[in-house]
């Protein structure tokens, strides 16, 4: 990924209009979204975010699947790159560029996060942190279209606001405390046929 020259860095300010991350949904860890979850926020399938994370595109920063029986949990920042991610795809990045975005915004904190604008021609991917960055790239004739990631995480909050989280005191393979979906009251289940 690119970062275009900055003609003035002390320009360099939040995007109006991109509220700050929740801080119960912040990327701390202190919550987790099940695989399901994260593929109805960002508007994936359950094949492409498992893809992705035994591809090591995006691997869950909450917890990671050890084994039969444990669960994937996503961090909001994992749900927010997962949307980038498919984004990129529906414009028809490749996914070796993509990898490249992935690996610098690896980096970043969900504040940095918030502030920064992707452009890309296609096959090159700028990082953008000011509308004069934007602004600069497409008057030099670079860039067809453009992500705010600030517009993602405001996607992301309102996709979670009606589905389910969970605590991620339940690392390291134990059973998450069971839920009202189906998905967590079979794994409840589960726990209660191994203990007794």
């Amino acid at each position: 990924m690119h970062e275009p020259r900055d003609p003035d860095p002390g320009t360099h300010q939040d995007q109006p209009g991109v509220a700050p991350p929740d801080p119960a949904t912040d990327g701390d860890g202190s919550v987790g979204y099940r695989g399901v979850t994260a593929c109805s926020a960002v508007g994936i399938s359950y094949r492409q975010l498992d893809y992705w994370a035994r591809t090591s595109l995006v691997v869950p920063s909450v917890r990671e699947a050890t084994g039969s029986g444990t669960q994937r949990l996503y961090s909001f920042r994992d749900l927010v790159v997962l949307k980038v991610v498919k984004r990129l795809l529906d414009a028809g990045v490749s996914l070796q560029n993509i990898r490249k975005v992935i690996e610098a915004l690896r980096s970043r904190g969900v504040a940095d996060l918030a502030g920064i604008t992707l452009i890309s021609d296609g096959t090159t991917v700028y990082e953008c942190r000011s509308p004069e960055e934007v602004v600069d790239l497409l008057q030099g004739g670079q860039g067809v279209f453009g992500i705010a990631i600030g517009g993602a995480f405001k996607e992301i909050q309102g996709s979670l606001s009606h589905l389910p989280a969970e605590p991620a005191e339940a690392v390291g393979g134990a059973e998450a405390p069971a839920s009202s979906s189906v998905g967590d009251e079979l794994a409840a289940r589960r726990a209660r046929r191994r203990a007794g």
